[in-house]
């Protein structure tokens, strides 16, 4: 979470880490826009690095050494402050530089705050760091040269939760993007700094946030916008930094990360100490099964309301310019109670309006069927595995899921429209189908049916899987679930992980995460694997884990280390994961993993995978384990990938067992019959 700086905390970075020059701030004597003018001349004849130098500056100025504290390239369009980022991009990758781009994640590029079509990429403003940041080239694309604001309606929200839509600032009913809440005090300080940098030119830029005047440069409803998230959002150590870097790059600075009082004394130059008065008649204008919309008549300020809050069953849920706001994500036919708060632009709240309830509507039935999965194909197979592809169905409202068949008996369900079937027998042919689902569990008719024949089983006693890592998805810098088809038709699934680093050729690295196989017959002998710490840290192990249980450690270090594993001996089916990094920031590259067959069963199988199936799989956290025969006593057990047991069920004969709650993650469900087990894995998203 991002460290914000009150009071004391202010003066103390102030003084001991924003290293502002002796004497700059000497002239600035003044108040209101006189201030202002006295700060544009202390701030103007910066040093114009030119467009490419931008890269440069970003070096220094733009490095997350704040969230992940990796040294990508921090981006307020994809950073994450509370979890893991969607994407990274590295400085030192050439190709992370935009480039062509398709979708999030591709390539970054250089986002003007305030678009170069505002001063018509002139200089020195087309080059100038202090509101030129380093951003997703496709959500840069997608802001294009909408104003910053508050999203009324999002029509787009990006991974990180950034929202383009239609407008809810007072008096502008266009097109803007919102920010996240972490960032929004940057952006406005950002404008700030253009408003004061270039006041000589300001009044001539036709913009919709710009009321065409030099002093106070902004529309009154934008103004208290920016003041608002100024306020809401106070200085950062990460803001102070950015702008010590681009001070040694540009020789100027941004006086308000220097000085966050200059914006009141500025723009608000009366100290306000006067609540609002409260909004009213805050009424319910609407319902859909999952919103509620609301409007209230204004509250008054002696300066003047910024934003109002809104509350849902007591918990603040949003804020708004303006005097209507839809509240989304609720349950239907469920009622909320609301009220409203008004603030100002030195934060002054009001009390609150009166409540009033609200409640959805009930979801309409959907009875229409999706139309069918088409041109199913195999796409690949392995000894114990066949790859699948297909085409989209159609539906009226979305499909959430398809079903896929072996033999006709349901085996998985997935939501894309390729999967990789395992847990087969080798030399043998089967028969596939899909049936496509939607959210109300219409399904639709079955696909066509595709034959594909798995491959001959491999030899017992020797090398049982050799993985090399050269399948793994594109170089991305970004921790990611990663997952692959490996060399020899296993499907592998990488938690935490990115995709650039190599060690032989290329490696798949690990954070905090785990490297897990799909399942795999003929049992373990001896694993080999040649893992390395990469950037920072210290040496540390993972664990070794077959079925869940551990079996082995895994060390690394700064020096590229291959570690063998004797005596493992475990028979028949087994799931292989690398968890428990010992220092969870570490990074560690994982290369050329292998392991032996388990020789003293040669052959030997439990039962078959088709005694039971799983479904659906993936799960939301429920779902059933459904038997073919149950004539005999099964006993059941859950596992995570740490080999904690979730689940147990002895000596059950029913033909279906429902297993309910269970938390997001990957497990290991392990059947039991006859002294023999069986072991299979499901994802709950």
């Amino acid at each position: 979470m991002k460290l914000k700086l009150h009071f004391f905390a202010l003066l103390f970075s102030l003084y001991s880490f924003s290293q502002i020059p002796a004497g700059y701030y000497n002239t600035a004597t003044g108040t209101g826009y006189t201030l202002k003018t006295q700060l544009y001349n202390i701030i103007k004849g910066h040093t114009n690095n030119g467009y490419d130098g931008l890269y440069t500056t970003y070096l220094t100025s733009d490095r997350d050494y704040y969230y992940e504290n990796d040294g990508t390239v921090l981006d307020m369009y994809s950073e994450n402050p509370t979890g893991i980022d969607p994407y990274n991009y590295s400085t030192s990758v050439s190709s992370d530089k935009c480039g062509s781009y398709s979708v999030e994640g591709d390539c970054y590029n250089r986002e003007h705050i305030i678009p170069q079509s505002v001063f018509g990429s002139a200089s020195p403003m087309v080059a100038d760091a202090h509101f030129i940041t380093p951003t997703d080239g496709k959500v840069n694309g997608l802001r294009s040269n909408f104003p910053h604001g508050a999203v009324a309606s999002a029509s787009k929200i990006t991974l990180n939760g950034s929202k383009l839509g239609t407008s809810a600032v007072t008096g502008y009913s266009g097109t803007v993007f919102e920010p996240i809440d972490e960032f929004k005090g940057d952006i406005a300080r950002m404008y700030l700094y253009f408003a004061t940098r270039y006041e000589n030119t300001v009044a001539g830029y036709s913009y919709p946030m710009f009321n065409g005047t030099s002093n106070q440069v902004f529309t009154t409803a934008f103004l208290n916008m920016l003041l608002t998230w100024n306020a809401q959002d106070p200085v950062s150590q990460r803001e102070i930094a950015r702008n010590n870097a681009i001070y040694a790059r540009q020789n100027n600075r941004n006086p308000y990360i220097d000085h966050p009082e200059y914006v009141q004394m500025i723009w608000n130059s009366t100290l306000d100490t006067q609540a609002p008065t409260a909004p009213s008649n805050l009424t319910v204008s609407g319902t859909t099964s999952k919103t509620v919309s609301l409007s209230w008549v204004a509250a008054t300020d002696n300066i003047g309301i910024t934003s109002y809050s809104i509350y849902v069953n007591g918990v603040l849920t949003t804020s708004v310019n303006g005097l209507t706001a839809t509240i989304s994500g609720l349950t239907p036919s469920t009622t909320y109670s609301f009220y409203v708060i008004a603030k100002d632009a030195a934060v002054n709240s009001s009390p609150a309006s009166n409540t009033v309830n609200g409640t959805t509507t009930a979801v309409v039935a959907d009875t229409e069927a999706p139309t069918p999965a088409s041109s199913l194909t195999v796409t690949g197979s392995s000894a114990n595995t066949v790859s699948l592809s297909w085409l989209a169905g159609t539906d009226n409202i979305g499909i959430t899921n398809y079903d896929v068949y072996v033999d006709g008996l349901l085996k998985t369900s997935i939501t894309g429209l390729s999967t990789i079937i395992n847990g087969l027998t080798p030399s043998t042919t089967y028969s596939f189908y899909v049936i496509a689902r939607d959210e109300a569990g219409n399904s639709s008719t079955a696909s066509n049916t595709a034959s594909g024949t798995t491959t001959t089983s491999i030899v017992g006693g020797s090398t049982c899987v050799d993985e090399s890592f050269e399948n793994i998805p594109s170089n991305a810098t970004s921790y990611a679930t990663r997952t692959w088809t490996g060399d020899t038709g296993i499907n592998w699934t990488a938690t935490d992980a990115r995709t650039d680093q190599t060690l032989n050729t290329r490696a798949i690295c690990i954070r905090n995460g785990s490297l897990s196989a799909s399942t795999v017959p003929d049992g373990i002998g001896n694993l080999t694997v040649t893992t390395k710490l990469i950037f920072t840290g210290t040496s540390g192990t993972f664990n070794l884990r077959v079925n869940g249980n551990i079996v082995g450690t895994i060390p690394y270090s700064a020096t590229t280390t291959t570690t063998t594993i004797t005596g493992i001996n475990i028979a028949d089916d087994v799931i292989i994961s690398i968890t428990d990094n010992s220092t969870t920031s570490n990074r560690v590259a994982i290369d050329d993993l292998s392991w032996t067959c388990y020789s003293g069963s040669l052959g030997f199988k439990k039962f078959v995978q088709e005694d039971f199936t799983i479904y659906p799989n993936p799960s939301k956290g429920n779902f059933n384990i459904n038997f073919d025969n149950s004539n005999r006593d099964y006993t059941i057990e859950i596992f995570s990938l740490l080999g904690q047991k979730v689940f147990e069920k002895e000596n059950t004969r029913s033909s279906s067992v429902s297993v309910t709650n269970l938390q997001k993650g990957t497990y290991l469900v392990k059947i039991t019959k006859d002294s023999k087990s069986i072991t299979k894995k499901i994802e709950i998203n």
